[in-house]
């Protein structure tokens, strides 16, 4: 896998970092990606045109962050059918609410799979587990992940047990 395979998109360089964390996941996975700036209100032409273009180019999934109205994600579903993660951004008097409804209030036959507020980890993990379906070293490289995550837990949780209080 040398080609990026997942797209991150965001409405603003204000929005990477917590986009970035979407891409700590894919390199911590191997998983080759692109990362841009696109607007759906301010720059509609590019926008759509990286959606159209995504798939001859290599992209398998595509993962849009943005806040407030948040229509990045929606606008690149409309013009794609690569499945499409959105992650709303916290920002704004709603801390994120209108992103999130903007992003998961999808017309039938253009859906956008919606993580939660923030959640840009969970679509990069999203990402993975449905390029798991083709790729079985992302699969193994998953199954890996969470049982160190199991692991992690139970030796937190051993450290944290104490006797019942009377």
């Amino acid at each position: 896998m040398k080609k990026p395979l997942v797209g991150i998109l965001m409405g603003s360089d204000s929005d990477l970092p917590v986009m970035d964390k979407a891409a700590e996941v894919l390199k911590e996975m191997g998983i080759p990606y692109e990362m841009d700036i696109s607007s759906a209100h301010r720059l509609p032409e590019k926008t759509a045109d990286y959606a159209k273009t995504a798939r001859e180019r290599g992209l398998e999934i595509l993962i849009a962050g943005a806040g407030m109205a948040a229509h990045l994600a929606g606008v690149l579903a409309a013009h794609t059918t690569l499945p499409v993660i959105g992650v709303p951004l916290k920002s704004g008097s709603l801390e994120g609410v209108d992103a999130l409804y903007s992003t998961v209030q999808m017309p039938p036959g253009i859906p956008v799979a919606t993580v939660g507020i923030d959640g840009a980890k969970n679509a990069a993990y999203l990402a993975c587990e449905i390029l798991s379906i083709k790729y079985p070293e992302i699969a193994k490289k998953l199954e890996e992940f969470r049982e160190k995550m199991r692991k992690d837990l139970e030796k937190k949780s051993k450290a944290l047990k104490r006797p019942p209080s009377p």
